[in-house]
């Protein structure tokens, strides 16, 4: 008796999703239709193994593996064939990279983006934050290979020496606090003319809609990215910066702590135009509330937040003290992905291919947060109760039945899969306080302090000496 099921048709974008527990969750027609609208149409012969659907399941594979190389991707693939009762592919890894870099970044980030608005907007409304969709926003970086090509486009920071460093990219992300899926991401060099995080940000203004409420820290707390946000319809929620005064006996008091106060314009900066500065209000409402610190552990004692959610009796003090601690998990949620997901080190070597190896990540990771969301609705709970890592591993176990499976046991699997991902909750720990640094010591070799090709030609003449 055969092993594998009798010889099927080669693997499909239903392979996919069907790997991730997708289901339903998100529609199968409308990644089709992404392919022909990024006109991604590569890999069409009958014999072709390397089509769109096949790259893009080797290339999401490598994302949640423990072993990134193409060697082992290809070897996935390779199994997939031959479990399929399809004829084995070379286990060369040439063809795949070549499909990979066919993929096109617009089709990535769309998807990505995609599926991330797809989980937010399936979340039960009962988990939200009185009614509302709150993004949480931040910066972080991850390193590359030091190629000159990655040098070039992401220059390594200026505190590193030349031959020493490492190019870094910089992301701002926008992730939704109910579900955590992603829904913006923008990428630029580390260093340089208008690469920093609030420039970053306003490129994703376009992802913000109307009645949103968009949490940050003191950073993006200025008049120009609160005043874009209300022209958007949205809201702002964040520390008030360090640079702005604050007086609790003048403005409208609304309580002990808590007051609302006239922002004025500033002179026009260099980066922007006169015609949005023009537009922009001369005056803006801001509500600026104390909080006091009472937990033990915490180094700030104080925090002053400031919101344009003025109205005190929708949205008492205490409520927008909740809501601005939630920023926290913007934090966590970027360590799942550069921890997890292991994207804190990229391994692509040009700049195009950096960026599509990004998108991969978060589209993979977007992907998970759907089987979350799913788990969670079927435990009754939320997916911020549920551990991301137990998801990873749960989807990587069940990889081969979710593919393999008979059909008519599909929705058993994926039920089997939600049930095992919803028994990985994340502990409560409250008031929990940790020193920030390691016991265990990682064991390797001296930092490298010179340039490789003047340690390798030291080494040498003291071989030959």
């Amino acid at each position: 008796m055969s092993l594998y099921p009798p010889p099927a048709a080669r693997p499909t974008f239903a392979t996919t999703l069907r790997s991730f527990a997708q289901g339903d969750a998100f529609p199968l027609q409308r990644l089709q239709d992404l392919c022909d609208q990024e006109h991604v149409l590569f890999g069409q012969g009958a014999d072709d193994v390397w089509t769109p659907a096949v790259t893009l399941w080797a290339f999401l594979g490598q994302c949640l593996a423990g072993s990134k190389c193409c060697v082992a991707a290809v070897a996935r693939v390779l199994v997939l064939r031959v479990a399929l009762g399809l004829p084995p592919c070379s286990a060369a890894t040439g063809a795949y990279c070549k499909a990979r870099a066919k993929l096109p970044e617009p089709w990535l980030r769309r998807l990505t983006l995609q599926v991330g608005q797809a989980v937010e907007d399936g979340v039960p409304d009962s988990w939200r934050w009185h009614s509302k969709r709150v993004l949480l926003a931040d910066g972080a970086e991850c390193s590359l290979p030091d190629t000159p090509e990655n040098q070039k486009a992401y220059p390594q920071p200026g505190s590193q020496q030349p031959g020493l460093g490492f190019p870094m990219i910089r992301l701002v992300v926008l992730l939704t606090f109910t579900s955590a899926a992603l829904v913006g991401c923008a990428l630029g060099p580390h260093q340089g003319k208008e690469t920093g995080e609030t420039a970053l940000f306003r490129t994703l203004l376009d992802q913000v809609r109307a009645g949103d409420v968009v949490v940050a820290d003191r950073y993006y707390c200025s008049y120009w990215q609160v005043a874009l946000l209300r022209e958007c319809g949205a809201d702002a929620c964040c520390r008030l910066h360090q640079r702005r005064r604050y007086d609790f006996r003048k403005g409208r008091r609304l309580g002990k702590g808590d007051h609302v106060v006239s922002w004025a314009k500033p002179a026009r900066p260099a980066w922007m135009d006169e015609d949005t500065y023009a537009r922009l209000p001369e005056t803006l409402s801001v509500r600026e509330v104390r909080v006091v610190v009472t937990a033990p552990g915490c180094r700030s004692r104080e925090i002053l937040v400031a919101t344009t959610l003025t109205d005190a009796r929708a949205y008492p003090k205490e409520d927008i003290e909740e809501l601005y601690h939630k920023r926290w998990h913007v934090e966590l949620d970027i360590r799942s992905i550069k921890q997890t997901l292991k994207m804190d080190m990229l391994s692509c070597k040009t700049p195009e291919m950096v960026r599509k190896e990004v998108w991969a990540h978060l589209l993979a990771y977007n992907l998970v947060r759907q089987a979350m969301a799913e788990a969670a609705r079927a435990k009754h709970t939320t997916p911020r109760q549920l551990s991301f890592a137990g998801a990873v591993h749960t989807l990587n176990a069940f990889r081969w039945a979710l593919l393999l499976g008979a059909p008519e046991r599909q929705g058993e699997l994926v039920r089997a899969v939600l049930l095992a991902i919803g028994t990985h909750p994340v502990a409560e720990r409250p008031g929990r306080c940790e020193p920030r640094k390691v016991k265990r010591r990682p064991k390797g070799y001296p930092r490298m302090m010179k340039p490789r090709a003047q340690e390798r030609a030291e080494l040498l003449q003291g071989a030959e000496a």
